[in-house]
């Protein structure tokens, strides 16, 4: 059994709603949640430029806004991920998506977690991109390692999570999504 193996069967993953494809939300948004199918899986994060209007330097997974007439979430994150890394569509593997999430700037984003293959030549798009790196999965679902505090902002009570790593502060909702992922493999 491969090391990615004993993961895949833990993920809760979803197809896409009708809603979910009609876009009930305007403001619909998905990230990939890229696995390497390595002997050590890791999850691509990506640190976003410092020139970026919203979010400059923070890590994140990549992904953004859905693009007019896009059918799923799972074309949003397949898009983007090309885009932002360089990942070509057709060398992920789609194993679903996590239910979605919304966002403090008001995008409702779904996860969609796929495997990669190990070493893809890999390039960020300077204009979006800083660096590109990888969290160990064992490490990403390590529920110990995470980090949190409760705030309100414009009257809405939010949990906010953190994970440190290798000196990278992870946060906001990336370290959710993590958290959430982690939370789910556990619980299976």
């Amino acid at each position: 059994m491969s090391p990615l193996e004993r993961f895949i069967p833990r993920f809760q993953l979803t197809r896409p709603s009708e809603a979910e494809i009609a876009g009930e939300r305007d403001r619909r948004a998905a990230v990939l949640l890229p696995i390497t199918n390595k002997a050590r899986p890791g999850i691509l994060l990506t640190q976003r430029a410092v020139s970026l209007r919203s979010h400059p330097g923070q890590i994140a997974l990549p992904g953004g806004a859905a693009d007019p007439g896009e059918i799923s979430p799972i074309a949003t994150a397949l898009r983007e991920a090309r885009e932002e890394v360089g990942i070509p569509p057709q060398a992920v593997q789609v194993l679903g998506q996590m239910a979605p999430v919304d966002s403090v700037t008001g995008f409702r984003v779904t996860p969609v977690v796929g495997i990669i293959p190990p070493y893809l030549p890999l390039a960020g798009n300077p204009q979006e991109v800083s660096d590109i790196f990888e969290l160990p999965l064992d490490a990403a679902l390590d529920l110990s390692r995470y980090r949190y505090i409760d705030m309100t902002r414009n009257t809405v009570e939010r949990r906010l999570y953190f994970y440190l790593y290798e000196g990278r502060m992870i946060w906001g909702l990336t370290a959710g999504i993590l958290y959430r992922l982690a939370t789910q493999v556990k619980n299976d």
